[in-house]
């Protein structure tokens, strides 16, 4: 590929004369253009198994575990799936405890005082939407604590109510409080009454 056609497809505009010096020795130019070419070729095929083998996670839930599979005739909340949701919930507790210490050390680390005031501002708003992510992510914490203190006790029963909640549910949520009933009421009084 010439010199001209490369510039053209980048869509940059630089002269089309070429230097003396591309001039007088056109066969050195073309294995640099090669060599470059392989380097990134190996840089694209490294992103690209990076991506492969990191699939997103999603930041809120504990994906970690197989999920239950419920026998005929076993009791509710038995000790084997105490256990399967203590699993859950303090996997799912220290994923969480790991992102509060990321997010420590990144802020610690790309703390700079920028001269510019965009760049300042720029920072500033990221850590402050960082943060106000952790905060969230504290009060789930809390949450998933009082769950793994209920386990014994109340846990996988309606607060409201009082029936199962049902294994799917608390596996989707394995923090919730109530069944799917008295949640969704909630739900419509919150959106008519404006909570």
């Amino acid at each position: 590929m010439s010199i001209k056609k490369a510039v053209k497809k980048k869509g940059t505009t630089h002269s089309t004369q070429k230097s003396a010096s591309e001039k007088a020795a056109p066969t050195q130019t073309a294995p640099v253009k090669k060599a470059e070419t392989q380097t990134v070729t190996a840089k694209k095929t490294t992103s690209q198994k990076t991506t492969s083998v990191a699939p997103k996670t999603d930041d809120n839930h504990f994906t970690n575990f197989t999920p239950y599979k419920i026998k005929k005739g076993e009791e509710y909340m038995n000790a084997e799936q105490v256990e399967h949701f203590r699993h859950i919930l303090e996997g799912w507790k220290q994923q969480l405890m790991g992102k509060v210490d990321e997010t420590v050390h990144h802020m610690q680390d790309e703390a700079a005082n920028f001269p510019d005031p965009n760049d300042r501002a720029s920072q500033e708003s990221e850590f402050a939407m960082e943060l106000r992510t952790r905060d969230r992510e504290r009060k789930l914490i809390k949450k998933i604590d009082e769950s793994i203190d209920d386990l014994g006790e109340d846990y996988g029963y309606c607060s409201h109510c009082g029936i199962e909640i049902g294994i799917r549910r608390l596996e989707a949520r394995p923090t919730a409080t109530q069944c799917i009933d008295c949640k969704t009421l909630n739900e419509i009084r919150e959106k008519q009454y404006g909570k």
